[in-house]
């Protein structure tokens, strides 16, 4: 298995393209799919507080960065991935905004929280992940009021169950990818 690059698509770091390590299971959110998800959140980026849990590739919350996010806190629990991101912040000279935490979503969850105006869930696929997580992130104080929360699925797998407080405001798909964005009044 070769390791993969992701680009950049938006902002200040649009065009620059980054590594990252071969994982099974680690694949970028497509481009087509974050060009739409940024397009839906242009208004409310700047400034914003972000989580990117299940973080990966990075390419969610990167992209956020760039595109004026004031912090991005990279939850990963692969080591591999995770020095990865690191060495992706230095690089870019982001070691401030961004912060990468080497740990289990749901446990990560389950400390005190930082409260964020988006949230960035895309776990793997098929491992019935996006439940759990939503009811952790619901049970915690880890939303400010009016908080956006993109969830990323594959199509075969069962539709999300989140908390009923939250509202879909837009969904696309874009072959395989279902790509949803609720907001919690």
């Amino acid at each position: 298995m070769s390791s993969g690059r992701l680009r950049i698509i938006g902002g200040r770091w649009r065009g620059r393209r980054l590594a990252f390590p071969a994982v099974a299971g680690l694949r970028p959110t497509p481009d087509r799919v974050r060009e739409t998800l940024f397009n839906w959140l242009v208004a409310i980026l700047p400034g914003a507080r972000c989580l990117d849990l299940y973080a990966g590739s990075g390419a969610l919350g990167l992209e956020a960065l760039s595109r004026g996010a004031a912090a991005v806190t990279f939850v990963e629990k692969v080591g591999v991935a995770a020095r990865a991101l690191a060495c992706h912040l230095q690089t870019l000279e982001a070691e401030g905004a961004g912060r990468v935490v080497r740990a289990d979503v749901l446990a990560f969850l389950r400390r005190p929280a930082e409260p964020c105006d988006i949230v960035f869930l895309d776990p793997p696929y098929g491992r019935g992940l996006v439940t759990p997580t939503c009811a952790a992130l619901e049970a915690g104080p880890w939303l400010v009021p009016g908080a956006w929360i993109y969830l990323e699925r594959r199509e075969d797998d069962p539709d999300p169950e989140v908390p009923d407080t939250w509202c879909l405001h837009r969904q696309t798909r874009a072959g395989q990818v279902c790509a949803h964005l609720y907001r919690r009044p």
